[in-house]
């Protein structure tokens, strides 16, 4: 493979490097290319740009491949928590027992929240999304921790800030939640596993006593695991970009979670779930439903079948499937939206225009389907989101920070008016 690009341009010939990662992913350097051409290039929404070079998340989306730190997904969801998950993407490598032991006591001791935040939360109304809620509490950890400032953190001061981030992001998810549906908050309890603790916090009420279901503690473990990392997608990036002007990491994951919010990206799984009752609004006939996705004349887009960068499979889905299946039949939810799922799920893994197409249901799909059954409110899909993108958000922002990018600043095209004068206002 050649080493080098060229470009021609006006007559002259300009060459460019081209760079190979370790898993033969090729890329043209251009890095100079306004210095020595005048020229610079132009990729709305940079679906052709590599902005870093990154040794945190691998993904092929030809192939279905998603590897952490070169772990195959599929090992991991199976055999690992999402908290050894959570380390192998911050740190490099998974930990072993003592590192472990002394990362999940660390995170258990910090789960604890200042009471001042809880005046925060109130000023919220019951009405405000949970995802707002959510990124305003983590942004206001700056506050409360001012010295998370300082640009100069040493590798101590960082990796606290780390080990607060992961602590208190569940309580807050679950104050958001808590928020949502008007319940007093419950605080962290430092006896249960992670997940164990965010179900306990999320759903135990004062008047009855809350026992955690091991299979769905397992099966939300198993969720995070498959939401941590999914290369330089766009709240991904903006950590990244936001991180690259010396902000602190708590506004840094902030910006993330406003990112993961928008219904194009973390909003998928909620999607999927809307859809659902549309038709179950309209009667519940999902073979309708099908027929309309197969018309090529019908605006309706089926929600969490396909994926923009998996072209052949999701491998995500493939796991998920399992613990979407375990989950419902442990719960024994009889819920009239859950069944138009099943159908649509069979019909697509079993009609051949999906086949064809590789209409598969994908990770949003299930843990739509998922956070349904739990009693989740469908607003609170991109706060869990959030939860299990949290310890990649972490890996990239510290990565970028190791790494010492530069701040990151886009260029344009301008297309606006050309020169003009200025007329006053009375003249015009």
């Amino acid at each position: 493979m050649s080493d080098s690009a060229k470009l021609s341009y006006k007559g002259q010939e300009f060459e460019f490097p081209v760079i190979t990662g370790t898993e033969d992913e090729s890329a043209i350097d251009v890095g100079k290319l306004r210095d020595v051409t005048g020229l610079i290039t132009l990729d709305p929404g940079y679906k052709n740009t590599g902005a870093t070079k990154s040794a945190i998340t691998f993904l092929d989306g030809e192939q279905g491949v998603l590897r952490y730190r070169g772990y195959r997904i599929e090992d991991l969801s199976k055999k690992a928590t999402f908290l050894e998950v959570s380390y192998l993407l911050i740190y490099g490598e998974l930990p072993n027992q003592a590192e472990y032991d002394k990362f999940t006591r660390e995170i258990t001791l910090h789960t604890l929240v200042h009471e001042d935040i809880k005046k925060i939360l109130a000023g919220f109304p019951s009405n405000a999304h949970p995802m707002g809620v959510l990124s305003s509490l983590i942004c206001s950890l700056s506050a409360f921790y001012p010295d998370s400032l300082n640009p100069n953190q040493s590798e101590e001061e960082v990796n606290l800030s780390i080990v607060r981030l992961m602590a208190k992001m569940p309580t807050f998810a679950a104050w958001a939640m808590k928020n949502k549906v008007g319940h007093p908050v419950n605080y962290p309890d430092n006896t249960l596993d992670y997940c164990s603790n965010l179900l306990k916090m999320m759903f135990a009420l004062p008047a009855e006593k809350y026992e955690v279901d091991p299979i769905v503690a397992t099966a939300l473990d198993k969720l995070l695991i498959l939401h941590a990392d999914h290369e330089q997608n766009c709240s991904t990036s903006t950590v990244r970009m936001v991180g690259s002007s010396q902000a602190s990491i708590y506004a840094s994951i902030s910006a993330g979670i406003n990112a993961l919010w928008g219904p194009l990206h973390g909003g998928a799984n909620q999607s999927v779930i809307e859809m659902l009752e549309a038709i179950k609004a309209d009667g519940g006939d999902a073979k309708k439903y099908l027929d309309k996705a197969k018309d090529k004349n019908d605006s309706f887009r089926l929600m969490g079948f396909g994926h923009r960068v998996y072209k052949n499979f999701d491998p995500r889905a493939k796991i998920i499937k399992q613990a979407a299946d375990e989950v419902l039949g442990r719960l024994g939810v009889s819920d009239p939206v859950l069944d138009i799922a099943k159908e649509l799920e069979h019909a697509a893994l079993n009609d051949q225009y999906f086949i064809d197409r590789k209409l598969y249901p994908n990770v949003d799909f299930y843990s739509g389907i998922i956070y349904r059954a739990l009693g989740i409110p469908t607003d609170m899909f991109t706060v869990m989101f959030a939860l299990g993108r949290l310890p990649g958000w972490i890996a990239q922002w510290k990565e970028m920070r190791e790494q010492k990018e530069p701040i990151g600043r886009p260029r344009q095209i301008y297309v606006g008016a050309g020169e003009r004068d200025y007329v006053f206002i009375n003249k015009r």
